[in-house]
């Protein structure tokens, strides 16, 4: 919401040369609580004006129609000028947001005010909707990359594909693939994206045990598939995983079968290598496979997949041992 308010103030200074200093409005506890839940209310002068701004909370945006109703609430408890502020809005909605007589400001795209004379259309940028369910797994990616290494920091699809660049023949994830998870994450409200010069920066506001609690539902389990192999002599490109990582993470007892993951990539490698065996089951002394829709060699530490992915690969394990060792292993994720 700063980094909101911030852009807004630059927007005005550099199309109308007008400085402007937002002030949280205090009587905002007057108003219902959906509507303090969806919105920041902050007073401003503006061209001898005073207005109050209804600043958007949320990526996921509300219909025209919507806003001039929520906005009628807010001017019956003030007796001005409202203004309706978000980061960006979709071309459809900008035409409607007119058509209503809604007044917006969307900083550095473009400004429309009708009761203060100002009509401002720049340009509209398009805005990607991702229809809500399970992460696609480069967001995931983006997610564990963050509760790993932290939220405070300011990420770029550019900065994240040179973390994870072409690994052997496998390319991971490109620039675009990243602006495209960037986007599915701010549509469900997980993340905010703003414009730093010809970049755009992801950020968090909340710290990873939250960012954790809040993503579980939109997170799935990265295996695809196991299968059964033969032992093998040669370097294995897999790390461990299943029950053999969470036996590493905790008191539970190894598995009979050692238990590796690897992504679809070196799983096909290895097959047209004829570098392994598959079996129909398990063998005394096979090896079980996990073959993951991400690689785990992004995230693994002394080969071992990452706690996050792990859980999401036995969550539905129906073993109350498994559970609890999985909730002892969370116990102890240093938020």
């Amino acid at each position: 919401m700063d980094n909101l308010l911030r852009e807004f103030e630059r927007h005005l200074k550099e199309t109308l040369n007008i400085t402007v200093e937002p002030k949280k409005w205090e009587d905002d506890k007057t108003l219902p609580f959906f509507l303090r839940d969806l919105y920041a209310f902050y007073q401003v002068f503006l061209l001898d004006t005073t207005c109050l701004l209804m600043a958007a909370r949320d990526e996921v945006e509300q219909t025209p129609a919507t806003i001039r109703k929520q906005m009628l609430q807010v001017q019956a408890k003030w007796d001005g000028e409202v203004i309706y502020l978000r980061s960006s809005v979709s071309a459809y909605n900008r035409k409607r947001l007119i058509e209503q007589k809604v007044p917006f400001v969307v900083p550095g795209n473009q400004m429309y005010l009708p009761t203060l004379g100002i009509d401002l259309r720049e340009h509209f940028k398009q805005i990607r909707t991702v229809a809500p369910g399970k992460f696609s797994p480069a967001t995931q990616a983006v997610v564990l990359h963050v509760l790993l290494h932290g939220p405070g920091h300011n990420y770029t699809s550019s900065r994240l594909a040179k973390l994870y660049p072409n690994m052997g023949k496998n390319k991971w994830y490109s620039t675009m693939t990243f602006t495209r998870a960037f986007d599915e994450l701010v549509s469900l409200g997980l993340g905010e994206v703003v414009t730093e010069g010809r970049e755009r920066v992801l950020r968090f506001s909340e710290d990873k045990r939250a960012l954790w609690e809040r993503s579980k539902e939109f997170m799935r389990s990265p295996v695809t598939r196991r299968t059964f192999i033969r032992p093998i002599t040669s370097r294995w490109p897999g790390v461990a995983a299943g029950l053999s990582a969470l036996a590493h993470f905790t008191m539970l007892a190894p598995p009979s079968n050692q238990v590796y993951a690897l992504c679809m990539n070196d799983w096909k490698s290895m097959k047209l290598l004829n570098a392994i065996e598959e079996l129909p089951g398990p063998e005394p002394q096979s090896y079980e496979i996990e073959i993951w829709n991400y690689s785990p060699l992004l995230f693994q530490e002394d080969d071992v997949v990452d706690r996050f992915s792990l859980y999401l690969s036995l969550q539905d394990n129906t073993d109350e041992r498994i559970q609890s060792s999985l909730e002892k292993m969370m116990e102890e994720v240093l938020w």
